[in-house]
């Protein structure tokens, strides 16, 4: 699967952002550091959502968590 990115240079440094995951941003000193950087938080930042829909799921008995790859 592939995510938009917004990329944006603030005095020596680029910030990246993915909007389609709130929250999910980074930073590098060039474009190649911050292309590794925002894919590194990406994996980062779906990581923690799936746990976190795993916790839920013990919550609630009456439903299923089902893993579907895009």
């Amino acid at each position: 699967m592939k995510y938009k990115v917004i990329i944006k240079q603030v005095d020596d440094w680029y910030i990246a952002e993915c909007p389609a995951i709130p929250g999910c941003v980074s930073q590098g000193k060039t474009i190649k550091e911050i292309h590794e950087n925002i894919k590194d938080a990406i994996k980062g930042c779906l990581e923690v959502l799936n746990k976190r829909a795993e916790r839920e799921k013990a919550k609630h008995k009456n439903e299923i968590l089902y893993e579907v790859a895009v």
